[in-house]
């Protein structure tokens, strides 16, 4: 192993807020490296440091030797590649000439000079399993095949370190594990420094090198998943009371969390005096908690998988929701709980979320309650890509239409049908798939 990265007391603010405290770390080649925190915690932020985007206040930095600071634009850009969180939609290219854009620090800027490494490319798109989609525009790819078609122009960059911010963030349980398991193996077989941020302690513990842990600017832990992992560590970051476990075969710890009951007295109801609970997952339900929170509606949520974006939003809003560990089936227990949630809403919000085989379950459980009428489907958008359970999902959400079920398109639309008087805001409007 080689070391690329030492951080030395590295200190980075965004005017008076400082968003990284006294971080040190060392990143080497041949490893991959989790770095996991709750949403705040300075993840993104220290990948732009390391990229030259977000200047270091105080401390020490060096890449490949060098001070950071000291490297020119171009040469960073053939150390280090990065994939942010989000990105401009950008020209509708095809994917081919896409993943090219990751060859530009090696090519001339005025007159463009021939690739030093033509099979950089091709190299790329089979690491990322992304060949076959190589004629293909990118506006025309489904989620997933979008987030393997970005990997595929990180890795055309071949970059000793490789930086990746919430790669399997809106992707299914099935695309998150082959992301990361093509990941893991650039790092070991390309002998690359490959630093992923995650949500998920539990899928980071399953396929990185080291997890780093970050709360609130500071680096809290760092080390092989058995030192980092433990119940005093989720209850100190994230607030959560959990169960340590070991998988049978691979030995891999995982945390199971505590789910905090949801029986007892009915709370009181919301400002709109309206209970909505909401089905989401993967940030679908984002701009849903977010806006009915602030319309003061009386929300519930779940079933969500820990550490996912949507159940860390719920929790920081102090929404009562159902949890899950991630990756896994809902249990008898979950169902029961989720089933309690949905009885005391007034209605139900599916938020277009991709569905797999564990989550396929909510869906399933909003059927089950046999009032299609109060429950409002968010569209999905495009063809199936979202339903990756055979068309199961997909006969669910066109049967809860056909039971009275509605459509809608957007926030606004949501806001507009909650608002409407009780009786009409009930009634379904039939069949519309």
């Amino acid at each position: 192993m080689i070391e690329l990265v030492e951080l030395d007391q590295l200190v980075a603010r965004y005017g008076d807020t400082t968003a990284l405290r006294s971080v040190s770390l060392r990143l080497r080649t041949g490893e991959l490296v989790a770095l996991a925190g709750p949403n705040g915690s300075g993840k993104s932020t220290l990948f732009r440091v390391i990229v030259g985007l977000v200047p270091m206040a105080e401390g020490r930095a060096t890449l490949a030797g060098r001070p950071l600071l000291a490297l020119p634009f171009l040469t960073r850009a053939q150390q280090v590649s990065w994939m942010p969180q989000e990105e401009a939609e950008g020209d509708d290219l095809e994917v081919g000439d896409y993943v090219r854009y990751g060859r530009n620090p090696y090519l001339g800027s005025l007159l463009p000079e021939p690739d030093p490494d033509p099979g950089a490319v091709e190299r790329a798109l089979s690491a990322s399993g992304t060949q076959e989609l190589v004629r293909r525009n990118v506006r025309q790819l489904s989620g997933g095949e979008r987030q393997r078609v970005r990997l595929a122009r990180v890795l055309a960059q071949e970059t000793p370190l490789v930086l990746l911010d919430e790669p399997t963030a809106h992707l299914d349980i099935a695309h998150q594990l082959e992301v990361l398991e093509r990941v893991r193996a650039v790092a070991h077989r390309m002998d690359r420094c490959v630093v992923v941020a995650l949500h998920d302690l539990n899928l980071a513990a399953r396929f990185a090198d080291r997890i780093i842990v970050l709360s609130h600017g500071q680096k809290v832990a760092d080390g092989v998943p058995d030192a980092v992992l433990s119940t005093s560590l989720l209850r100190q970051v994230w607030g959560v009371e959990a169960e340590l476990r070991r998988g049978t075969r691979e030995r891999v710890p995982y945390l199971i969390p505590r789910l905090p009951p949801v029986e007892g007295p009915t709370p009181e109801k919301g400002a709109r005096g309206r209970r909505v609970h909401v089905v989401a997952g993967g940030g679908s339900g984002q701009e849903i908690l977010r806006r009915l929170f602030d319309a003061g509606y009386d929300l519930t949520v779940g079933a969500l998988p820990l550490f996912d974006s949507d159940s860390e939003l719920a929790e920081e809003l102090g929404l009562p929701l159902v949890l899950e560990v991630p990756f896994a089936p809902l249990s008898a227990e979950t169902l029961a709980r989720l089933a309690t949630l949905l009885s005391r809403a007034e209605f139900v919000v599916v938020a277009a979320f991709p569905v797999g085989p564990t989550n396929l379950a909510n869906l399933e459980a909003v059927e089950r309650t046999g009032e299609a009428g109060r429950v409002l489907l968010m569209a999905q958008r495009g063809e199936p890509p979202w339903d990756y359970t055979g068309g199961r999902a997909t006969a669910v959400r066109a049967r809860l239409l056909r039971a009275g079920a509605r459509e809608l398109t957007g926030t606004s639309e949501l806001l507009g049908a909650l608002s409407e008087p009780r009786g009409q805001a009930s009634e379904g409007q039939g069949p519309t798939a």
